[in-house]
């Protein structure tokens, strides 16, 4: 099993460009997957972990109702923001400057075929990272993501997720909220979940700006420690 993931911070890029790019990753997999399994081969199948910050944009979710969006889209290009539908999970979410989006594109038959068990691997990563700052945050009960004051009245959530899997090979991934305009949030209903607010790591820390590479450092420390993994940067691959 292979257990090495390649790292690339895209730094700020085009949704469309890296749902694309996603794509061609996760191809490739399954495509080495299939090539093993018809001639009964053994080579070795790659693990990728994406960072990318992105433009203003909306995506929907192929089980995502269009009515959880809250304006039409000429409303969206005055706010100079995209929207798209697209093949992971999960219902309408948002992304943009200020957040930390990560997709990893494993073959989690290098590490354990359990999708539950990856999204909760996930959560995990970002509950640890958001205790790192103090930070209490928690799952909420059948709402996949992170959230703070589960159970009260000032639940808000501060992690979004949504994936795609085919043949144990995962792509989509997790959202952040670190320095995020949290105005954009109001022209939808997150995740199709009524009712809920949304908050950012700066708000809850009080402070204008957090450091988004040390945020990423620390999810990455605690990514490799549950997965078992070895990251390695894509600069210094060799």
């Amino acid at each position: 099993m292979n257990k090495r993931i390649l790292l690339e911070d895209l730094g700020h890029k085009d949704y469309k460009e890296t749902w694309d790019y996603q794509e061609e990753l996760f191809q490739s997999i399954l495509d080495l997957k299939i090539k093993n399994r018809r001639e009964g081969s053994q080579l070795e199948t790659p693990n990728h972990f994406l960072f990318v910050e992105h433009p203003h944009v909306y995506t929907l979710g192929k089980s995502g109702d269009m009515d959880n969006l809250l304006v039409d889209e000429n409303v969206l290009t005055e706010k100079g923001a995209k929207f798209y539908k697209i093949n992971r999970g999960g219902d309408i979410t948002y992304h943009g400057p200020g957040q930390i989006v990560g997709y990893p594109i494993l073959d989690l038959d290098n590490f354990f075929t359990d999708i539950h068990k990856y999204l909760r691997f996930l959560e995990e990563m970002v509950i640890l990272t958001l205790a790192d700052y103090g930070l209490n945050a928690e799952r909420s009960e059948g709402e996949t993501g992170v959230w703070l004051d589960v159970g009260t009245p000032f639940a808000r959530k501060i992690c979004a997720m949504g994936v795609r899997a085919s043949r144990w090979v995962t792509m989509h991934g997790f959202a952040l909220n670190v320095n995020a305009d949290l105005g954009y949030f109001d022209l939808m209903i997150p995740c199709g979940i009524k009712g809920k607010a949304v908050t950012s790591l700066n708000v809850e820390l009080g402070k204008k700006v957090v450091d988004m590479a040390e945020v990423k450092q620390r999810l990455l420390k605690h990514f490799e420690v549950l997965f078992e993994a070895h990251l390695i940067s894509a600069k210094t691959q060799v």
